[in-house]
């Protein structure tokens, strides 16, 4: 599988869409802002697509030919070389339900049609400025050849930063690229409590109107990777009518 994860090069964008009118207007707006862009016109194209290389980033729709977009998801998260790619779900569908469905599946964000250009590239924006952060090969950590690799543990929760990896008793755990950031700002900030607002602000990384139940969604779905009891959470603590916290060990 060709990567295009490359600092050199521009962000590759892949744009899951049927309705060929609003992949131009997409493409021309992320051209506008530096990106490189590609459409799929069904599921099973853009799954091809993937396999010979690896985008940066993903805008999906859920209603598709041949496969919808739902499934599209699943399959991403479900192979390893493509479980850390930024999902973001455009749909025409608007109800709690599919919004919640298309998290819990493992997208990072959902937009709902008709949508409003600039928000969208402002999304796209804050997903890919974390990547960048991320994959920066002149960190200093890696400038220094003595430098020790940042590290973030509480008790049995080993979070790599610089890596993206996370391990959980011992055994490495699969995290969407929210689920990861998410994690680590609760980690640094083990003890605290941090609000919704706060955590949409920070993960998210807009100032847009978002429903906070991303958060809530984006939690749960953390909790069955992390914890021992997603029913009996021991490491993030629900603080009722605020937000959340991580336990400090």
């Amino acid at each position: 599988m060709e990567t295009v994860n490359n600092k050199l090069k521009k962000r590759y964008v892949l744009v899951v869409e049927d309705e060929e009118d609003i992949v131009r207007l997409i493409t021309f707006h992320l051209e506008k802002e530096g990106y490189l862009v590609e459409g799929a016109g069904s599921g099973r194209e853009a799954l091809e697509i993937v396999s010979e290389k690896t985008p940066d980033l993903v805008i999906l729709d859920i209603m598709l030919p041949e496969m919808d977009g739902l499934e599209v998801c699943r399959r991403l998260r479900g192979n390893s070389q493509t479980a850390s790619i930024p999902i973001l779900i455009l749909s025409a569908r608007k109800e709690e339900f599919d919004r919640v469905l298309g998290l819990e599946l493992g997208a990072d964000d959902y937009m709902v049609k008709p949508f409003s250009v600039r928000e969208l590239v402002a999304r796209v924006r804050a997903m890919l400025r974390r990547l960048e952060q991320r994959i920066d090969p002149d960190l200093a950590a890696k400038d220094n050849a003595n430098a020790a690799e940042k590290i973030i543990r509480s008790n049995d929760i080993i979070l790599y930063p610089e890596r993206h990896q996370v391990t959980v008793r011992g055994e490495e755990r699969s995290l969407t690229h929210k689920e990861f950031v998410l994690l680590e700002l609760l980690m640094e900030n083990a003890g605290k409590v941090l609000t919704r607002d706060i955590l949409l602000d920070k993960v998210w990384g807009y100032e847009v109107e978002v429903d906070t139940r991303t958060v809530d969604v984006h939690v749960r779905y953390l909790r069955q990777k992390i914890e021992a009891d997603p029913a009996r959470p021991f490491y993030i603590e629900t603080v009722r009518g605020v937000g959340y916290r991580f336990v400090k060990t």
